[in-house]
């Protein structure tokens, strides 16, 4: 049997316990039967606890942001991209090549067409 003796441990009178009192302190066995499994800290509702490998540099900006910006969790600046990613994602294809057409368009002085 283990036996912790470190000379940090005291009572609630504030003298130190002794090993053997340690021993007889601890219990043989546990009831672990109404144990639960699982992060400590529950996952708000909408999110999803994950596990993703990103590139150190990646990182090391959105932290980066996250501290320049005043604190705050460099997690949320990582969604918040990822969104905004998404937004741009979603944008029908015709959509964005008649934007494009009248960017360029317009560097040449011509003016597109306004329907869409």
């Amino acid at each position: 049997m283990y036996i912790r003796t470190y000379s940090c441990e005291r009572r609630s009178n504030g003298t130190r316990a002794k090993p053997l009192e340690i021993r007889e302190s601890m219990r043989k066995e546990y009831d672990f039967s109404k144990g639960k499994r699982g992060a400590v800290i529950r996952t708000p509702p909408g999110k999803t606890r994950i596990t993703i490998r990103i590139d150190d540099d990646v990182l090391d900006w959105f932290r980066t942001q996250a501290h320049e910006a005043g604190g705050g969790n460099y997690q949320t600046l990582i969604n918040a991209a990822l969104r905004e990613y998404m937004a741009m994602s979603e944008e029908p294809l015709e959509k964005r090549l008649r934007s494009v057409i009248r960017e360029e368009l317009a560097r040449y002085g011509k003016k597109g067409s306004e329907r869409d």
